[in-house]
């Protein structure tokens, strides 16, 4: 399963452990027990999200492959209970691809963290225009030095933050939680509510329980659907 994401970019499930019931097989070990009926699986994982007793969706996992600008990695990498491997700009050359928004925004007078789209056109187009002509120089800059024989670990200090790169990203289910908690909010910056967004997509996908008593009892942000489902 994957979605596509911003200009260039996509997250990816390439791998999954267990689904639902694996959180419903770790809380019903303390007793000796396992599954029973669909209905009392169903409710023990509504009882286990309403009432905080989230280790048991760590025995879900999902792995991802994701590409995504730098700077929208580095906020990922704060969400520290998972593994990830990254591309090595050390041994490999960057390939001429970056992130190039379609609007720009400016700073939100209420929100001090925040941001809102701009609404002078000719500030947007000018303000694309330096973006672009920014990433080209420091490309140009990026490969006359790889061409020079500089060392690549040292030609990428030119590069910016929008270049695009790739990782493997393996999380369990509670931490997916947190991350939407903190990621699928207008608090964010944009970009990577897209990212969160994805994530939330494929997570309901394959989890729909698990992820319908999170919606309900956890889910903290303001950006996925919070309507509470029959």
């Amino acid at each position: 399963m994957r979605i596509d994401v911003l200009d260039k970019g996509f997250v990816e499930l390439v791998d999954r452990m267990g689904d639902d019931y694996s959180a419903v097989q770790a809380a019903r070990v303390s007793y000796g027990k396992g599954l029973t009926s669909k209905d009392r699986d169903d409710r023990l994982i509504r009882y286990l999200m309403e009432h905080g007793h989230h280790s048991p969706f760590e025995h879900i996992v999902f792995k991802f492959h994701l590409k995504l600008p730098i700077f929208v990695m580095r906020q990922l990498v704060r969400h520290r209970i998972a593994s990830i491997n990254e591309r090595s700009g050390r041994y490999t050359e960057f390939s001429d691809e970056w992130y190039l928004p379609d609007s720009i925004r400016t700073p939100d007078g209420e929100n001090k963290q925040g941001s809102v789209e701009c609404a002078d056109k000719a500030i947007t187009q000018k303000a694309i225009a330096i973006i672009g002509e920014a990433y080209k120089n420091a490309f140009v800059a990026y490969s006359r030095l790889i061409e020079m024989g500089v060392a690549k670990e040292m030609a990428r200090i030119v590069l910016p933050t929008s270049m695009y790169t790739e990782a493997y990203w393996t999380i369990n289910g509670r931490s997916i939680m947190n991350f939407l908690n903190q990621r699928a909010d207008s608090h964010a910056q944009p970009e990577i509510q897209l990212y969160a967004s994805a994530i939330a997509e494929i997570f309901e996908a394959k989890c729909p329980v698990v992820y319908d008593a999170f919606i309900r009892y956890n889910y903290t942000g303001d950006l996925l659907n919070k309507e509470v489902r029959g």
